[in-house]
């Protein structure tokens, strides 16, 4: 019989052909497949990447504004006070002879006029934005309180068209301040049940009365009345403004131009003033003076504008005494001529300035930063009239026509500063790392530090591996090196199973089970942690006296099944001990023993709860790439040094980790990424308290679980929302850093130890 082809492999050449020809091009259909396959996962997460920048870029874009038109007609020189309703299509101007206008805010065009009084107004204030409401002070020392109102009406076009009227929703007659002497300065707060009117008489004596709002049965209207009048005492100089802050406790006078004199309304006439703040200093440029004065949006901060471009703003600060003193916060610069005019925003932390020079700026004082600063007439700027939405001014040079601007300024309140430093905050008695996104009151100072949830998520992060790491690195030497083959069997499939339970049910277990448990036996659970290593040692003693006989009775590698009991009694031996040791060794309460004699807040739901759960939920990750790892060192580099006289544990911890590193490192790096991300666990068993802390007693807040609370309340395009997916992105960049890191060190050392 020849040596043909088909003798030698069983088939015809032409069959072995056609053989090959489809491993052929099964190979090139899967090598196709794979690159297909890894190229689609990295475009994937290239447009997770691009999409989360995309949603945060606006957060970078600066501010800019935009001529849109030139009125017809100039804000008259005898106009006291102006401002924009919510659609920035009438504006309100009212002047000193009485008149109250309605005015278009596109072309200056008067849509309406009405006298609300024969004499002359000398003074206007305004109260919150939201209210509308409008004190009049006269030259006859009274008052008039006006509002100023909108009403839409649409017709058969749907085309609006809006009505603006005038309200008295105190009446029309003036309350009576101050007798023969005319009102310069005044302000007022409007309460849930009281009335705070403060003024400035021509003779620089300071006015106060208090009225209670009463409801009238009869016509469903408001009344007030009187409860006192009250004269302060007699200022240090001549006032310049007075200013009342939105509580109706602290009234601030402006005084030479150079002080604030502070007066706690709360206290009796002999102690109402506070102290006297010095709010300028002489520079090497010359003296320094105050040019403007005006609240920012809520009633707490003051503005002060001097005479050099500068704007501070200060605010009442408590010491460690409880004392309450008015402090400088932060400072802004515009230009080197004078302040002529400041602007608030109605909804924001926000102002505008303009100068001498014709300069505009606009500013927030939560981020602490210029928004913009530009040149917009070669004139001081006289009026700013901002629209209540902040997208739209009115801007008047002295001398020359009004123009209306469009404003772009979406995210003013987002800056560096804000989102990862420190930040002073008003009501607070000194800067510090805050996340609080959104409150009841209007008048709110978004809070959007990032700091304390980055912190919160390194937190519980970290508490997580240190439950982890230990017993999941230590528990996959022993089952890989030491453990019987007919026990790994059963205890490797046992452990990665537990990866499959959902993490929902983790983190409901932790917050509902867990976390009373841990609080109900804190002694319990602090001396188990202590004990069940002595215990595990001792029993390791023990076991070593015990007659070789005996000991040998045990195969190898069985040893776990012996320890169990160990553990198991060490548990409830501790935890049934729990009552006793509180009330021996705490007094009957640890909580109350940490809290007042270390110090130590405790919560419920706290880290060690997240720790203790979201470390098992991470245990399985890293034992089974670790198990995985260490098992697959060939054998005949353990048989080779137990050959040359190594014993197990020497060649355990000079061969076979070193030669299983990079398989550990990839296991604890994986471990460390599933803790950062996780978002169930850290939900459902912490309290959600964005605090900056390492106490294992109390809660946290991570990024991911900030986004998934906050998320679907947040306005779509508003900072929030944009804030919310810089958090994203935040976590997507620490866990590709932690990936590529990871990576980096994984081949370095295979490459080191690749060789044994």
């Amino acid at each position: 019989m020849g040596n043909t082809f088909e003798n030698r492999f069983g088939m015809p050449e032409s069959s072995m052909a056609r053989l090959r020809k489809i491993r052929k091009a099964k190979d090139k259909v899967a090598t196709v497949g794979v690159t297909i396959g890894g190229l689609s996962v990295v475009f994937s997460i290239c447009l997770i990447f691009f999409y989360l920048l995309y949603e945060v870029i606006p957060l970078l874009i600066p501010a800019s504004i935009h001529h849109e038109d030139s009125l017809e007609t100039a804000i008259p020189s005898t106009t006291l006070y102006s401002v924009m309703e919510e659609q920035s299509q009438i504006g309100i101007a009212v002047n000193a002879d009485g008149n109250v206008r309605f005015y278009s805010a596109h072309t200056g065009r008067a849509l309406k006029d009405e006298q609300v009084l024969t004499e002359n107004i000398i003074t206007v204030a305004s109260e919150t934005p939201s209210k509308r409401l409008i004190g009049l002070g006269t030259e006859s020392g009274s008052v008039l309180l006006i509002k100023h109102e909108y009403r839409s009406t649409y017709d058969e076009n749907s085309q609006r068209t809006i009505n603006p009227s005038i309200s008295y929703p105190y009446g029309k007659n003036t309350i009576e301040i101050v007798d023969d002497a005319s009102v310069l300065s005044l302000a007022f707060r409007d309460g849930d049940s009281e009335l705070t009117i403060a003024v400035l008489s021509e003779h620089n004596e300071v006015y106060l009365k208090r009225f209670e709002k009463v409801e009238n049965f009869l016509s469903d209207g408001v009344e007030l009345e009187e409860k006192d009048t009250v004269q302060l005492p007699i200022p240090s100089e001549k006032v310049d403004n007075i200013l009342l802050s939105s509580d109706q406790r602290w009234l601030f006078l402006v005084e030479a131009n150079k002080q604030v004199e502070v007066f706690d309304l709360t206290k009796s006439i002999n102690s109402m003033r506070i102290g006297v703040v010095p709010v300028v200093n002489n520079t090497e440029n010359g003296n320094v003076w105050i040019t403007t004065s005006e609240f920012l949006l809520g009633g707490i901060s003051l503005l002060l504008g001097d005479s050099q471009g500068g704007i501070s703003q200060w605010f009442m600060v408590r010491d460690e005494n409880g004392h309450r003193s008015l402090e400088k916060i932060r400072e802004f610069s515009l230009s080197e001529s004078p302040i002529t005019t400041l602007a608030t925003e109605h909804r924001r932390k926000g102002f505008v300035a303009g100068d001498e020079a014709g300069n505009i700026g606009l500013f927030n004082t939560t981020a602490n930063n210029a928004a913009l600063v530009q040149s917009i007439s070669t004139t001081a700027i006289q009026h700013i009239v901002m629209s209540p939405r902040g997208g739209n001014m009115i801007v008047q040079a002295k001398g020359k026509a009004g123009h209306l601007w469009e404003v772009d300024n979406e995210h003013p309140e987002v800056s560096f500063t804000s989102l990862w430093e420190e930040v002073w905050y008003e009501n607070y008695d000194e800067p510090g790392y805050v996340w609080q996104s959104s409150s009841a009151s209007n008048d709110f100072e978004p809070k959007f530090s990032v700091m304390p949830l980055t912190f919160g998520t390194m937190k519980a992060a970290f508490y997580a591996m240190l439950v982890a790491m230990p017993l999941a690195i230590g528990g996959a030497i022993f089952t890989a090196y030491f453990m019987a083959p007919a026990l790994r069997t059963k205890v490797k499939p046992t452990i990665e199973l537990m990866e499959a339970m959902p993490t929902v049910i983790l983190g409901f277990l932790a917050g509902l089970w867990l976390a009373p448990l841990i609080e109900a036996n804190l002694p319990g659970v602090v001396s188990l942690l202590m004990i069940t290593p002595v215990l595990i040692l001792f029993a390791a003693y023990f076991w070593s006296r015990l007659p070789r006989e005996f000991r040998t009775r045990v195969p190898p590698g069985w040893e776990p099944v012996l320890l169990m009991p160990v553990v198991i009694g060490a548990g409830a031996l501790c935890m049934g001990s729990s009552s006793f040791l509180e009330d021996v060794f705490f007094s009957g309460d640890m909580r109350r023993w940490l809290t007042q004699d270390l110090g130590v807040d405790f919560d419920q739901r706290n880290s060690m709860v997240v720790g203790l759960a979201m470390g098992f939920a991470v245990i399985p990750t890293i034992f089974s790439i670790t198990e995985d790892a260490i098992f697959a060192v060939p054998k005949n580099l353990t048989f080779g040094s137990l050959a040359l006289g190594a014993s197990p544990w020497q060649t355990l911890v000079r061969v076979i980790l070193p030669t299983a590193s990079p398989g550990i490192f990839s296991a604890v790096m994986i471990g460390l990424g599933r803790a950062v991300g996780e978002t169930m666990i850290v939900l459902m068993a912490t309290g959600n308290t964005p605090i900056m802390d390492m106490n294992i007693f109390e809660g946290l807040r991570t990024l991911s679980a900030n986004i998934s609370v906050e998320m679907p309340e947040a306005e779509v395009t508003s900072s929030h929302y944009r804030i919310l997916f810089l958090s994203g992105l935040v976590l997507f960049v620490f866990t590709f850093i932690v990936n590529t890191t990871g990576e980096t060190v994984r081949q370095r050392l295979r490459e080191k130890y690749g060789s044994l």
